[in-house]
């Protein structure tokens, strides 16, 4: 079997190929229509963030099995179209963990003694030691936002230097942090307690300028922002603002909303550190996801095992087929159920019934897992790692079974409970075209389709309610696609799920919420 290694690979992933007995091709010049003639003579590919495997170079794939990406991202596979033609697509999530976590706390002590800045002046001629003082981290609170692998990697190096490290992350539990030695508070304690605030979160609709200006309005005038993440997750302007208006002692930047960063004002602030892009810049890292990924296209190609891959469930194919509209429909289950909750997760349960009594329902709970932690977590949480990440997460999953479905053939229930609320989804599959249905939300009975962007409204049952709704969407040009009804009672409390074309504007949600009849309005993406 043959490997293309289209974008330059630490020559510790070549030496993997060739341990294992596979030949490879290093060409790391290919243009677009070279690559798209090239790729389907390879049964595997190994490519970093260089190469684009397009819908065009993908669509005739010839003999290509197999994706590995040296690195976390994948925007630069169309995963669809690689699922489509059965290609498996994988990545190294864990190659760059302690990198980026060094990164992270050497900009941290940069900014706490101005290292960059005192440099700075000293090559211009200058001896201005007294300009230059700086404070010291010991004892200090660094405020670590998302515990995945890079920020517990970071807690180590912070406790060493006998720091308090706090953290808020709403699907960590409170034991998982407790084992980490970090304590758990919710994010406004965060905010006003850290000295120093450091992101780890991927970028989200949640997760977009987490730190922006009513956040930072809830720090100490003296905490500093470090942000090794992703880019937007800190609103750069309101950082701006804050930084010269004294609200903000300083901010590190490795990441950028736009890349690279040219006529941005922080690169002109005395008391901003700036980096571009160098978490995963370590010769170590990079020989680690080269090796990574060299493994993980031969165990794929040589003996089957599917590792951290993005589009395929590691089951039989018989049982996958008989499956898959179960599985599309359990995750965007976990995805609404992501969506619609709110507060620090306490625990998840998954009910199957009728039907699915009789069947293996791991792939099941793997695609709820899939799409509640993929709606907050970064972009490689597949049917692979699901499992992983949530015991990883310390997040209690509760599987159980039942003859009983109600009025269906086979029923998928979903309950999510938080520390302030329990919310609870379920759904079906209709008839011989396996059509998916999302059939009940927090008890009510109703009939959508768990595709494309929805609206949930809690409403009172009042006449006009449903004719005020559709009026305020209309007057926004707001387009519904499909609406379906669920009560218990009439005259009391009810629910309204509209399929819409396209987003809706906050403004717009913020209207609906204002009406009298109106008691929740959530908007989810599935």
């Amino acid at each position: 079997m043959k490997v293309l290694i289209s974008d330059k690979l630490s020559q510790q992933g070549k030496d993997i190929l060739q341990q294992r007995g596979l030949e490879f091709d290093d060409k790391t010049d290919l243009t677009p229509e070279q690559l798209k003639e090239a790729i389907g003579q390879y049964d595997g590919i190994i490519i970093r963030s260089g190469t684009k495997l397009t819908k065009d170079v993908l669509e005739n794939p010839g003999q290509l099995k197999a994706i590995a990406r040296a690195g976390v991202g994948l925007d630069n596979v169309d995963i669809p179209t690689a699922t489509e033609k059965g290609i498996v697509v994988m990545n190294t999530p864990g190659g760059n963990t302690v990198s980026t976590a060094e990164l992270t706390f050497s900009m941290l002590l940069a900014l706490a003694r101005r290292i960059p800045q005192a440099w700075a002046s000293l090559t211009r001629g200058e001896w201005k030691r007294s300009k230059f003082k700086g404070v010291e981290v010991r004892n200090k609170t660094l405020g670590i936002i998302g515990l995945g692998r890079i920020g517990t990697q970071l807690s180590k190096y912070a406790k060493a230097f006998d720091m308090r490290v706090i953290g808020y992350d709403p699907y960590v539990s409170q034991e998982r942090a407790e084992q980490l030695g970090v304590e758990a508070v919710d994010l406004d304690q965060l905010l006003a307690e850290s000295d120093y605030i450091s992101v780890h979160t991927p970028l989200t609709a949640e997760t977009k300028s987490l730190l922006g200006k009513d956040t930072i309005a809830k720090m100490k005038p003296s905490a500093r922002i470090i942000n090794v993440a992703r880019g937007g997750i800190v609103d750069e302007q309101a950082l701006i603002d804050a930084l010269k208006e004294g609200k903000l002692g300083g901010a590190a930047m490795d990441v950028w909303t736009k890349e690279p960063p040219t006529d941005n004002p922080l690169l002109e602030m005395e008391n901003v550190v700036a980096t571009p892009h160098l978490g995963a810049s370590t010769t170590e890292a990079q020989d680690n996801v080269a090796i990574e990924a060299a493994e993980l296209i031969a165990d794929f190609l040589l003996e089957g095992k599917v590792k951290n891959a993005a589009n395929v469930p590691s089951v039989d194919e018989k049982v996958l087929e008989q499956l898959r509209p179960y599985i599309f429909l359990s995750e965007k289950l976990g995805s609404l159920t992501a969506q619609m909750l709110k507060g620090k997760l306490q625990t998840l349960e998954v009910t199957y019934s009728g039907e699915l009594e009789q069947v293996d329902v791991a792939p099941l709970t793997v695609g709820v897992l899939k799409g509640f932690l993929g709606h907050v977590l970064d972009s490689d949480i597949n049917e692979v790692n699901a499992l992983s990440k949530a015991k990883e997460r310390g997040i209690p999953v509760v599987e159980s079974k039942s003859s009983r479905s109600e009025d269906f053939t086979a029923l998928v229930k979903v309950v999510a409970k938080s520390d302030t609320e329990e919310v609870s989804v379920a759904g079906t599959v209709f008839g011989k075209r396996n059509d998916p249905r999302i059939v009940r939300v927090n008890g009510f009975r109703v009939d959508a389709v768990p595709t494309g962007s929805l609206i949930i409204i809690m409403n009172w049952d009042r006449p006009g309610a449903i004719g005020k709704i559709g009026t305020t969407l209309g007057n926004n040009n707001v387009n519904i696609a499909d609406m379906t009804l669920g009560r218990e009672k009439d005259g009391e409390s009810a629910v309204t799920l509209l399929n819409i074309d396209g987003d809706i504007p906050d403004k717009v949600v913020e209207e609906l919420q204002k009406l009298n009849e109106v008691i929740d309005v959530k908007v989810v993406h599935l």
